[in-house]
């Protein structure tokens, strides 16, 4: 974490109780919760850093959640990307005609190479969030096409 990140650290008391009980400054304590949001950190380390009980923060991480669970039970979804599943065979590519201007120059083979060549990745990623990724070698030419002209057709 950055000196930026956490200058809201230790968090500022904004009244004590006659009970004893302390409130804390509501964007310091939101910008706390968020923080600990963060893959692999230690909620019980940044409850040390912020000078509040552990079980406390915990607290405030589930209720933090249960109040965006239900903005998010208010909001409608998005309509689902439908995106047509297409058989390989059942596709019919039309083979590209050369200009009849410029000749057809055909070479030899090269010989193959030791090492096989890196697999090509097709990613797509829709509306709805969902991420499709395809790694595909020379032989799958077939399956890439028919995935482009499907995902064109959505």
């Amino acid at each position: 974490m950055t000196e930026t990140e956490v200058d809201y650290l230790p968090l500022r008391v904004t009244r004590v109780r006659a009970n004893g009980k302390r409130e804390f400054a509501p964007e310091s304590k939101r910008r706390l919760i968020e923080a600990c949001s963060v893959p692999g950190v230690s909620i019980s380390g940044m409850a040390l850093k912020a000078g509040v009980n552990a079980n406390q923060l915990h607290k405030w991480i589930r209720e933090h959640e249960r109040a965006g669970a239900a903005v998010m039970d208010n909001v409608e979804p998005a309509p689902s990307a439908f995106v047509p599943v297409v058989a390989i065979g059942d596709v019919v590519v039309p083979a590209a005609a050369a200009p009849e201007s410029v000749p057809v120059v055909r070479r030899e083979a090269a010989a193959p190479s030791a090492r096989p060549a890196a697999p090509a990745r097709l990613t797509a990623q829709f509306p709805n969030g969902v991420r499709v990724e395809l790694e595909c070698c020379g032989r799958d030419v077939g399956l890439v096409r028919a995935m482009i002209e499907a995902l064109g057709a959505s």
